[in-house]
């Protein structure tokens, strides 16, 4: 039966977040109770397949927040409440449109059983009881709406999940602070460039680069709340640990990338090592033509990646550290899934603060982060 498939799945399941991400473990609910479970039906006026109730008779969908429990699709597992105000959304969305266009969008016999909470995109279940895809696992874009080929059962999709989490790194999962993630990287292909490459010509018509920053220039604190309990830590520790964080994640960026191999960029990077600030170059002096340079060759071999990290060292060496912090992690979140890892023992491995919230960032006190926006929100709450 496939409901014994569900059970089958979420012990194996649970025994692995229990594990390896016990956090994430933590925000998965106890079971719903049945008569729960027999309202909603009958409020949606449709039958759950028997997968969906012996899901939600295992864990009634999991906590909200940046810790919960979620489907490789980045979806949180919904339990009978969610299900039914996130599909009475839909239904009242699909009303706006003719029966031609909603039978592509939104089927009033679908259910939503995992939202992706930024958008209406989610993870949703076939109820059309008597068709033969009754119980099919499908996901929902707000742009393209409904399409199927996740899985013939819930039972089957939760089986492959499981199977995706005791496979490991290769299977997209990793693990940061007992957490659950689901990414993937793009290894840069730092092949293409030689460090005998010629400098371009000073008159050479190249791109330039942005050599307006300043070590004292702000970074708003909404940057650093995407990093969560990184951005967190990285607002209160003292300002000489992120600049040494700073130079170490600019080395990785350029080792990973390939910008290392110009003399230029590595003799920058080892005079930052070295706790010396290489004098602010023109556009034509050799470094800076180096990075323009790369901009043009970055966007021959449609190497985004490197186009970014040439773009970014200029901060990185002159700017704020803490820009250099978060603009580093974003390019290498791109190319390696131990970017938080790294990050964390490039800071010295402090102990992790909690996931920051507004209140968090309102009573910042840090000269270089800006956080008057939430200073403001609190002010307001207050009053």
């Amino acid at each position: 039966m496939t409901a014994d498939l569900v059970q089958d799945s979420w012990s194996r399941i649970d025994a692995w977040l229990r594990e390896h991400a016990p956090r994430t473990f933590a925000t998965l609910r106890p079971p719903a109770k049945v008569e729960e479970i027999t309202a909603a039906q009958d409020e949606l006026g449709v039958t759950f397949p028997p997968d969906l109730i012996a899901s939600l008779l295992r864990h009634d969908g999991a906590l909200d927040g940046p810790e919960a429990f979620r489907f490789n699709t980045h979806d949180r597992l919904l339990g009978v409440s969610g299900i039914l105000d996130d599909t009475q959304f839909m239904r009242a969305v699909a009303d706006d449109l003719d029966e031609e266009e909603a039978e592509d969008y939104w089927h009033h016999g679908y259910v939503k059983i995992g939202s992706y909470g930024a958008t209406s995109d989610g993870l949703m279940i076939d109820c059309r009881a008597g068709r033969g895809s009754f119980g099919a696992i499908g996901r929902f874009f707000d742009e393209t709406g409904t399409r199927f080929g996740k899985a013939d059962s819930l039972g089957g999709y939760l089986a492959e999940l499981a199977g995706q989490l005791e496979r490991g790194r290769d299977a997209g999962v990793v693990t940061f602070n007992a957490r659950l993630f689901w990414e993937w990287a793009m290894p840069a292909h730092p092949e293409w460039g030689s460090a005998d490459d010629p400098l371009p010509a000073r008159d050479e018509q190249l791109p330039e680069l942005d050599l307006s920053c300043s070590d004292t220039d702000l970074l708003h604190a909404s940057y650093l709340d995407g990093l969560e309990e990184l951005g967190a830590l990285l607002a209160v520790l003292p300002r000489e640990r992120v600049v040494e964080a700073a130079r170490k994640q600019l080395r990785r960026l350029a080792a990973e990338t390939g910008l290392n191999k110009y003399p230029e960029v590595a003799s920058a990077l080892d005079a930052l090592e070295r706790g010396e600030v290489p004098s602010r170059p023109d556009q034509n002096d050799p470094l800076a033509l180096r990075l323009r340079a790369v901009l043009v060759q970055a966007n021959a071999h449609r190497d985004d990646t490197r186009r970014w990290a040439a773009e970014k060292m200029a901060h990185g060496i002159w700017g704020s550290p803490y820009r250099s912090v978060y603009e580093s992690a974003g390019i290498r979140s791109r190319l390696t899934v131990d970017w938080r890892a790294d990050l964390h023992a490039d800071l010295g491995r402090p102990p992790l603060p909690p996931i920051p919230d507004e209140q968090f960032w309102g009573t910042l006190r840090n000269p270089a982060i800006d956080s008057n926006w939430y200073a403001a929100q609190n002010a307001q709450e207050k009053d």
